[in-house]
């Protein structure tokens, strides 16, 4: 069986690639691929893995939790989100860790599914916006109290990358940016679903049509349709095109309202962000999708 597992980050798309793949659920049924309502695995398998507790699980474990997930026979891909997977934003920086339980995680993920092929999603951000939206989620008083013993700029995401790897060497890691996400969304839907690049899918504009104009949607699904079949960079050049003469500004520009964080350190934490990207491409066994390539 391969697995398609999309494990956040917390505060990316929010379920919406989950949604556009839901989108073409009917379809991807008829070549094998099924993509369960999330209700049908999110708490059953945390409370699995939990129940786990470093062990290693019962041996019909994976079959039960199969059955339980999957309504039909003849399937040889299911694909699951959860970006709440590793934990809710308050837990994120525990015990002096960027996400500390990551490896428990995927590791309790690897036990329940032994031999399955399994290619794990996952997508980052700037971390100045990502500690802001997750500071309002965790909502615990000030920014270091929500830190603990970290420091602004020593949020990394190819130390948790390397942590994921390290607990599953043989598991492929897929990450991009969620700032990149409107560009990539339809390459996206394809690889976390396991759609054939010929193959007609939808929502492959779902997030360019709250962040572009009327008119510049029109206008790229016009050009799309006269060149349907353009490669990756190609098609990405065209909707950067569009969204950056189309854009809705006040849909796209995102204001830094964390007081703990001076101008200085918001420039410095976006270019660290920046480098760290060339370090996370370079780790064995992860893909980075970046858009024009």
């Amino acid at each position: 069986m391969q697995i398609a597992f999309h494990i956040g980050a917390n505060c990316t798309d929010e379920d919406r690639l989950l949604k556009s793949i839901l989108k073409n659920a009917n379809t991807l049924l008829q070549s094998g691929t099924a993509v369960p309502g999330p209700s049908r695995y999110r708490s059953l398998i945390r409370e699995t893995i939990q129940g786990l507790a470093g062990s290693a699980p019962a041996p019909d474990t994976r079959e039960i939790l199969l059955d339980t997930i999957i309504e039909n026979d003849n399937i040889q891909r299911v694909v699951m989100s959860n970006d709440n997977f590793i934990c809710i934003p308050k837990r994120i920086f525990d015990h002096g860790l960027f996400y500390p339980q990551a490896e428990q995680k995927v590791r309790g993920l690897r036990q329940l599914f032994p031999a399955d092929d399994i290619t794990l999603y996952l997508s980052i951000r700037n971390p100045v916006t990502f500690l802001q939206e997750t500071y309002k989620r965790a909502n615990p008083g000030d920014l270091q109290t929500y830190l603990g013993l970290m420091q602004p700029d020593e949020v990394r995401w190819s130390d948790v990358i390397k942590r994921i790897k390290s607990a599953a060497p043989d598991t492929p890691v897929v990450v991009w940016c969620n700032e990149d996400s409107p560009i990539l969304w339809e390459q996206l839907i394809r690889s976390v679903s396991g759609a054939e690049p010929a193959q007609d899918i939808v929502g492959g504009l779902d997030l360019l049509s709250n962040i572009i104009s009327e008119q510049g949607l029109n206008l790229l699904k016009a050009r799309l349709a006269e060149y349907p079949l353009q490669s990756n960079a190609a098609r990405h050049e065209l909707i950067a095109d569009i969204w950056e003469t189309h854009a809705i500004r006040d849909q796209i520009e995102e204001e830094i309202g964390l007081i703990d964080l001076s101008p200085e350190a918001i420039t410095r934490m976006s270019q660290m962000y920046e480098d760290d990207l060339s370090v996370i491409a370079d780790i064995d066994g992860v893909t980075l999708m970046l858009p024009f390539t």
